[in-house]
C-alpha cells in the first residue's frame, strides 16, 4: 500500500540514522508506478523530524519541471526544517514518461537544468537582485527572502547515461551523483568533470563522486 510505503522509507531513514550512515537520497519521479516520491523535498522535510545527524539529500529534483525560483525557495525551506542537514541534488529529469506527461521535449531538458542551475546558484548565495529572461521562466528583481542555513548549501547533479551531468558537475564544481554508476566506464567518463572543471577555473574531486548501485546481502556465500 502506497501509504505504507511511505511509512517504511521513513522508518528506514530513521534506522540508517541510528547506524550511523552518511547521507539518505530520495528522488522525483511520477509515471513509473513503483518510485512513488513525487516531491523529495515533501518527503526529506518529514524525514528531518525522525532523524537527527544523517545528511538528507534530493536525487533528485528534476529541474525542467519547475520555475527554478520555486526550487530554491524549497531548498532553503528544507535546510531550516532539517537544521542544516540538506543536500540540494538536481538532473534533467530520467523518465521520458513523465517529460511526455507535462509536455516538456526531453531534446530540451538538459540545457534547462544547466540554466536552472545558474539561476539557483545565484539565489542561494544571496547574490544582490537579478533578472532572467528564459524560453520557460522569467525572473524580475529577484532574491531569496531567507538563505539556506548552512553557508555552502552542498549541492549535487545527476548523471546516468549521457555525460552532460559529468560536465555540469564539472562547471559549477559541485558533487557527482551516478544512481547507475556500476553499469558505466565511470573512470573514462570522470574525464568530462575534470575537463569542464579546468575550463570554468573551479576545482573537481572524486571524493564529491556520490555511485549508487544495487546491493544484495544474503546470509552466506552460497
Amino acid at each position: 500500500h502506497p501509504t505504507l510505503m511511505f511509512q517504511r522509507d521513513l522508518d528506514l531513514a530513521a534506522h540508517l540514522d541510528r547506524l550511523g550512515f552518511d547521507e539518505f537520497w530520495c528522488g522525483e519521479h511520477h509515471s513509473s508506478g513503483w518510485e512513488t516520491i513525487a516531491s523529495p523535498e515533501m518527503f526529506l522535510a518529514a524525514a528531518g523530524q525522525v532523524t537527527h545527524r544523517i545528511g538528507l539529500g534530493t536525487g533528485v529534483v528534476s529541474l525542467p519541471y519547475h520555475h527554478p525560483f520555486n526550487v530554491a525557495q524549497r531548498i532553503v525551506q528544507l535546510d531550516h526544517m532539517t537544521r542544516g542537514r540538506a543536500i540540494f541534488g538536481s538532473g534533467p529529469g530520467a523518465l521520458p514518461s513523465d517529460a511526455r506527461t507535462l509536455g516538456i521535449d526531453p531534446m530540451v531538458q538538459r540545457d534547462r537544468q544547466d540554466e536552472a542551475l545558474g539561476v539557483i546558484i545565484r539565489l542561494l548565495r544571496g547574490e544582490p537582485r537579478f533578472s532572467h529572461e528564459s524560453d520557460w521562466f522569467t525572473l524580475n528583481d529577484a532574491a531569496l527572502q531567507i538563505l539556506p542555513v548552512q553557508e555552502d548549501l552542498p549541492m549535487a547533479t545527476a548523471s546516468s547515461i549521457s555525460p552532460s551531468g559529468m560536465q555540469l558537475a564539472g562547471k559549477y564544481g559541485m558533487m557527482l551523483l551516478s544512481p547507475a554508476g556500476k553499469n558505466r566506464n565511470n573512470a573514462e567518463l570522470w574525464k568530462s568533470v575534470a575537463e569542464a572543471a579546468t575550463k570554468n577555473g573551479v576545482k573537481s574531486s572524486r571524493d564529491n563522486w556520490r555511485i549508487a548501485t544495487a546491493v544484495y546481502l544474503a546470509e552466506s556465500l552460497e
